[in-house]
């Protein structure tokens, strides 16, 4: 039987009839003869200096084995934060390109920021497509814009529309996810997990299950047919979770605490050759406490927020173990060119001088923060467990970065430089070497289509596509491991900070705010910019700028640090990253007036897993929603409509029949305002209303009244509420409360039990986008810059 691929010149003969003619199958696309399959495994938010595969001091046998078995990349560099380096991950351009300045949801009305990304820069498995690839996306996603992650779509920018390309995808949408109650989408379908905490349910090692799954299908359907999977774990990203036993494993190996931890693994590093002898650490930032000056309590939570970070880390090695065996057990390893990300930025220092039990505390508070240590020393062992949402200290993201200086957000090495494993036997002769040229998040598309042994598409879709931006790293498999590096200029821009690498120099701005403080302290035009060689101070540790007149041209530092800033500058333009931009509340303001174009009044049962741009809004304002149901005979129970969940959020519901209410201010501070008789079978309207009396902007306290009929049964004052939002991955259901529960009146995924016919939603906004009170840009700052 003859065969063609489609587009491609029937050949076989059409005559009258079937007996005078020639058949001939149009084919799928087939892949180059031994085209290796591709593998990503991306672990989020850990810095340079954890693992010990790279001298930190938590064990990850498994990452050790890929290294031992390929190669170590020590100068491998991101942007900082999650979203923009996952898009760089997948596209081989930069962030500013593909519109990714910054997360979705600080998405604003800029070419390189509008979170759009376009479809003439497709994604890898778009691009792989038309080679022959399968492709499944597993895991955090995090690149579709807010408002376009809802049933009514657009799908063009979900892991499985035309952009990027996907065949499949199982995971989550937002930026960070609870790993005992993860809010799942099965391609673009909501779905509840397939089991609870309390049945041995964890998100790293469900994620794993259905890699090993999909690609054992694959496999059994077309052996021959290779595969592309992108594994995307929701660790290391706060909240920590993890059950205790694997933090145990950890008892006593921090409380030396993070000034010592720096030295020990700087030690390490240089003995095994990740970082050059004339490496020193880089100095501290102000404010971050000696361990030496911590009090007892102070020395027992942060150790033990370390030692569930820990465990943390070590289960999800496990689980990339779990993969790798299976890989090998389906004799599948040998030709899978396997990338592991150690970090999709640095650690994330946005944890606070104190550690967090629940993160959204100081996320979404007003007022004064309801966490303090000695609340957190009596529920250290709930650290990790279902009902936190827990992030360790900041002092714990510098030394985890060590050597470097700051940490995520910042574009100084801390918040930018990443460990990074490539593992190919049947394409890498060198093994358990060490890689030290340097090389960005941009250039693995381009070496993923070197080593398939293809070029860039130019069309997608029928869509003409961009260049790709980054550079193979293909030349690097050889084994030479001093080969010159491909890639010699790479600007970074995240939330203001600016910097660029170029030929072993660097210029680099600290634009004015701690990563626990909330505004930049100066205006652009105030910044300094900084300048390393790192090519001997790798650590950033001596800035050649320091005390020098940065108008003396005759200073050859001087005159380097301009041309380094001028080459930034031209970057800038030609990447989309102009405006500067480093508003935060504006920001989180224009995207509500964005979704106000479409309000969203009235919904309907089975309107679940909504995220929180999609909700009715009802943040800092007076709000009110009426729910119309039916009881069944029986009687019912259950949520009627819900926002949020044990970190912080509101619902309303019946209790066992009894119309209540409850407000899940982060701490928890439980709020409830209850009926007290049940309703009777039939039809009902049951009202909510929010009246706001305090009269701050943000986070004001007021009144709650429940009506049933047209009769007040109920009403509570509520002392404060959340700013700026509620959950950093709940959702809005109607009918259901999807994930951990908001209230502690019924359990996680609860369901109301009856009918209900509609939900009308009415708010007042109280905010402007011109408002520029001080107290409410630090709430907004925090909350949007956790992701």
């Amino acid at each position: 039987m003859k065969t063609y691929h489609e587009g491609e010149r029937f050949p076989g003969r059409i005559g009258r009839t079937y007996e005078e003619s020639e058949p001939a199958f149009p084919m799928p696309p087939t892949a180059p003869e031994g085209a290796p399959n591709v593998l990503y495994i991306v672990i989020d938010d850990i810095g340079f200096g954890w693992i010990d595969a790279f001298g930190g001091l938590i064990h990850t046998p498994n990452i050790s084995r890929l290294a031992d078995g390929g190669l170590r990349y020590t100068s491998f560099t991101t942007t900082a934060l999650c979203s923009p380096t996952r898009s760089c991950l997948l596209t081989g351009r930069n962030h500013h390109s593909v519109g990714m300045a910054n997360i979705p949801e600080l998405a604003s009305g800029f070419p390189g920021y509008n979170a759009r990304q376009p479809q003439n820069k497709a994604g890898i498995a778009a691009m792989l497509h038309d080679h022959g690839y399968t492709s499944f996306c597993i895991g955090k996603w995090h690149n579709t814009p807010s408002e376009e992650t809802g049933i009514s779509g657009p799908y063009d920018r979900w892991p499985t529309g035309p952009v990027f390309g996907f065949d499949r995808f199982y995971g989550f949408l937002g930026g960070d996810s609870d790993q005992w109650y993860p809010k799942l989408f099965l391609d673009r379908e909501a779905i509840d997990q397939p089991r609870l905490p309390e049945e041995g349910y964890h998100l790293s090692e469900d994620l794993t299950e259905r890699a090993m799954s999909w690609i054992a299908q694959h496999k059994s359907l077309s052996p021959d047919k290779p595969w592309l999977t992108y594994l995307a774990f929701g660790a290391m990203h706060a909240p920590h979770h993890i059950w205790p036993e694997w933090a145990d494993r950890y008892k006593g190996k921090f409380d030396s605490g993070w000034d010592t931890y720096r030295e020990e693994t700087l030690a390490r590093q240089k003995a095994m050759g990740i970082v050059p002898e004339s490496a020193e650490l880089s100095p501290m930032l102000e404010g971050v406490p000696e361990w030496d000056t911590l009090s007892a309590d102070e020395k027992r939570l942060f150790a033990r927020m370390a030692e569930v970070y820990a465990g943390y880390m070590e289960h999800t090695d496990e689980q990339i173990g779990r993969l790798i065996d299976f890989l090998e057990e389906t004799e599948q390893l040998e030709n899978t060119l396997l990338f592991v990300f150690v970090g999709d930025n640095g650690s994330s220092g946005e944890g606070t001088l104190n550690g967090l039990f629940n993160e959204q505390s100081v996320t979404i508070f007003a007022g004064e923060p309801p966490e303090t240590v000695e609340r957190n020393v009596e529920r250290i062992d709930q650290l990790g467990q279902p009902g936190s949402y827990n992030h360790y200290p900041v002092g714990w993201a510098f030394a985890g970065n060590t050597p470097f200086k700051l940490c995520k957000q910042y574009t100084h090495w801390g918040g930018v430089r990443n460990p990074m494993v490539v593992h190919w036997p049947a394409g890498i002769s060198a093994a358990g070497e060490l890689r030290h040229q340097y090389h960005h998040v941009t250039d693995i598309v381009p070496t993923i289509l070197d080593a398939v042994g293809v070029e860039a598409p130019r069309f997608v879709n029928s869509v003409q596509q961009a260049e790709i931006e980054g550079e193979s790293m293909q030349y690097t498999f050889e084994a030479e491991p001093d080969a010159p590096s491909t890639h010699v200029t790479q600007y970074f821009e995240m939330l203001g900070n600016r910097g660029l690498y170029h030929d072993g120099w660097k210029v680099v701005t600290y634009h004015g705010r701690k990563p626990w403080e909330n505004a930049a302290a100066w205006s652009f035009d105030e910044d300094k910019w900084e300048l390393y060689h790192v090519a001997e101070d790798p650590a950033e540790a001596h800035n050649l700028m320091e005390g020098k007149d940065a108008s003396n041209l005759d200073d050859p530092d001087v005159r380097k640090c301009i041309d380094l800033v001028s080459l930034w500058w031209a970057e800038a333009g030609k990447y989309q990253v102009l405006p500067l931009d480093d508003r935060f509340q504006a920001r989180a303001l224009d995207r509500e007036a964005l979704y106000a174009v479409n309000p969203k009044t009235t919904w309907y049962e089975g309107a679940v897993r909504i995220q929180p741009f999609e909700a009715p809004p009802t943040l800092s304002r007076s709000w009110s929603m009426s729910a119309v149901i039916e009881v069944p005979d029986g009687g019912a129970t259950g949520p009627i409509a819900a926002m949020g969940g044990d970190s912080s959020g509101w619902s309303l519901y019946l209790n066992d029949g009894v119309p209540t209410f409850c407000y899940n201010f982060p701490g928890p501070e439980l709020t409830y305002i209850r009926g007290t008789e049940k309703l009777s079978p039939g039809r009902h309207t049951i009202d909510y209303v929010f009246e706001k009396t305090g009269p701050e902007p943000l986070g004001a306290g007021g009144v709650g009244r429940i009506t049933v009929d047209g009769a007040a049964v109920a009403d509570g004052e509520i002392p404060r509420t959340c700013t700026v939002g509620y959950s950093m991955d709940e959702t809005f259901d109607i009918g259901w409360d999807k994930g951990s529960p908001v209230s502690e009146d019924y359990g996680p995924i609860a369901e109301f039990t009856g009918k209900i016919i509609r939900v009308d939603f009415d708010s007042q906004p109280d905010l402007h986008p011109d408002h520029d009170d001080h107290h409410a840009q630090r709430h907004v700052t925090q909350a949007m810059m956790r992701q």
